[in-house]
């Protein structure tokens, strides 16, 4: 009897890192959504702020970093950042003190860049995904933002 606890015991734990580290290698393609554009660098940028736009979101800041990187003397492919804000979502996570905790990650981020293949590429944090482990509040708007930015991307994604 001693031994069949022993090996349960032993089957848990072997069990329990098992999952750990299947979970340590799938988080960041779990955390980081990555598309391919229909379109080149240029197009996929106005297209993609066209779509902004039309969607009724608000685009507080674009950050080119290949401009960035060139004042420091480093010459990288392009990339630009852009912040995005819905004041309707945002206010009711910051008007409640509980939920402003997740403010660092206000406003939704979407990157724009190319790669070495020639390729132009989006990338952006699976909000609807981190949004299941916080609060009610920040579920439902963290979900809401999500699948809007995803309505957003759909112009530079090819259709399935």
């Amino acid at each position: 009897m001693k031994n069949s606890i022993l090996s349960g015991l032993a089957g848990l734990v072997l069990g329990a890192l098992i999952t750990m580290f299947v979970m340590y290698q799938m988080a960041p393609g779990m955390m980081i959504l990555e598309d391919e554009s229909n379109y080149n660098f240029e197009e996929s940028v106005v297209k993609f702020e066209e779509s902004v736009k039309a969607h009724g979101w608000k685009m507080p800041a674009v950050h080119d970093l290949q401009k960035t990187m060139d004042k420091f003397g480093y010459d990288v492919k392009s990339v630009k950042v852009f912040e995005l804000c819905h004041p309707d979502h945002a206010k009711k996570i910051l008007e409640a003190d509980a939920e402003r905790i997740v403010s660092s990650m206000m406003p939704c981020r979407v990157a724009i860049y190319e790669k070495n293949d020639g390729k132009t590429y989006i990338s952006r944090m699976n909000s609807a995904l981190m949004a299941k482990t916080m609060s009610n509040l920040i579920d439902e708007v963290m979900s809401i933002a999500s699948s809007e930015n995803e309505e957003i991307l759909e112009v530079l994604l090819p259709t399935e």
